[in-house]
């Protein structure tokens, strides 16, 4: 997410690496560069050039007053207080409080409003105990029905759909009414959408809205789309007046302009974004921790939030023994890696460890996954609680049970008794450093089991 805006901008920045005070000459070529680097990243030119002035302003301003700070350090500081207010200054909350609440979602075909809806279902449902209601509103799209019916179901949620009726304004409206008498806390209105803005698209949703009168209405946007999505979302504003933007696919390969200039373009906040396909890839948009991450800061703080949804105190205590004990074995580390797919995709989460997003050979991918549990589940279960036992006759046994070559086995094996004993040093009272030097002289998983 946005790496190739950080890249510019830790270039840009390293151009002041060295100097021992901030000079109009030595900001100038800094600000150029972070300039560019917006631009490039889709950022309306406008913006760029408004968004720069201030932080040159900013640190002219500054320079006779903080002597002590380093000119890169400070650039870094200042550029992340002017994104932050750039892209809104602080979360904006989510209305769903009402008899029931009733949730508008709007947007363009294939921007993922269908996949949010469920995202936002399970939010509410897990995240703030709400009995929640999603209504299927898109007549048009074929299977579109199916689709929300099959959300529905995976993440618990009931669905209120009619499939004779072709008016999605009399559906949602019918949909309201039974929210009412069978006391669901919340109503989601997932709506239809078409490849372009025109007429007919407006026309339908403004009367969806004047007909259900939403707590809340959010325009889901795919953030793939750059600077276009800025200008849809605007078209849809000048229409509708919502309240929110959520930005979907941040995990491809966007280029940060929708985020950084939305807010600015608009005057509505980004509400929540999305990162992944699982059902729970949806985080609240804090415009602090997603300025840490562009800078390539991380987002420790999500990063422990999500780890949290997953914590078992119990478990981890009785973990915490064995690693104290070097016993952690094979089954503790299947475990683990079923709690990490339960936080969301590595690449995310690796981007939220400050520093990690830096470690340019760092590639392990989902993927990998799979094929370390095939490994161990070729196991038996008494090698998998004394991996000591592996010898090269039981080595090669594996090998053929999971269709991986030897070479594989062995590489997995050795990563796994390095990461056994970093975590074995961390118990004994290492500090952080030694463990990323033992991490830093691990083999590379990149590639592992292509």
């Amino acid at each position: 997410m946005f790496e190739n805006l950080s890249d510019r901008l830790d270039k840009a920045f390293k151009g002041l690496t060295g100097d021992n005070k901030i000079t109009e000459i030595n900001i100038a070529q800094s600000i150029k560069e972070v300039r560019r680097a917006l631009v490039s990243a889709d950022v309306n030119y406008k913006i760029a050039k408004e968004f720069t002035d201030k932080v040159k302003e900013q640190a002219l301003g500054t320079r006779n007053v903080l002597k002590a700070v380093k000119p890169g350090e400070l650039m870094v500081k200042i550029v992340m207080d002017e994104m932050v207010q750039l892209m809104g200054g602080q979360a904006a909350g989510i209305n769903a409080k009402g008899n029931p609440g009733v949730i508008l979602i709007a947007g363009l075909q294939g921007s993922g409003k269908t996949t949010f809806t469920g995202k936002l279902s399970k939010f509410l449902k897990e995240k703030k105990n709400m009995k929640v209601l999603v209504a299927a509103c898109d007549v048009y799209r074929p299977a579109a029905i199916n689709q929300l019916s099959v959300i529905a179901e995976q993440v618990g949620v009931d669905i209120f759909k009619d499939i004779e009726n072709k008016n999605p304004v009399d559906i949602a409206g019918q949909a309201v009414v039974y929210a009412q008498k069978n006391n669901y806390n919340v109503l989601i209105v997932d709506t239809a959408g078409r490849l372009a803005v025109d007429e007919a698209m407006m026309t339908e949703i403004a009367a969806i809205k004047d007909a259900i009168t939403p707590t809340e209405s959010l325009f889901v946007v795919d953030s793939m789309t750059g600077q276009d999505a800025v200008n849809t979302a605007k078209a849809f504003n000048e229409v509708i007046d919502y309240d929110g933007v959520v930005l979907t696919k941040l995990d491809g390969d966007t280029r940060g302009g929708a985020a950084l200039s939305v807010k600015y373009t608009v005057g509505k906040p980004i509400k929540f974004v999305s990162t992944g396909e699982k059902m729970g890839d949806l985080d609240v948009f804090h415009p602090d921790r997603m300025a840490q991450r562009i800078l390539g800061m991380g987002d420790i703080v999500s990063f422990v939030e999500k780890a949290q949804d997953q914590f078992d105190e119990v478990e981890a205590k009785k973990l915490e023994k064995k690693i104290k004990k070097n016993k952690f074995d094979f089954n503790d580390f299947l475990g683990q890696l079923n709690q990490i797919r339960k936080m969301g995709d590595l690449k995310s989460l690796l981007g939220m460890i400050p520093g990690m997003s830096k470690l340019k050979n760092l590639d392990i991918d989902d993927s990998a996954f799979g094929k370390v549990e095939s490994i161990i589940l070729s196991m038996t279960p008494e090698e998998r609680k004394r991996p000591e036992l592996l010898n090269m006759n039981r080595k090669k046994r594996i090998a053929k049970g999971c269709g991986r070559n030897i070479q594989e086995i062995n590489m997995f094996i050795k990563q796994f008794d390095q990461m056994r004993k970093m975590m074995h040093m961390m118990t004994k009272g290492n500090n952080m450093n030694k463990m990323m030097e033992q991490f830093g002289n691990m083999p590379n998983m990149k590639g592992f089991g292509k």
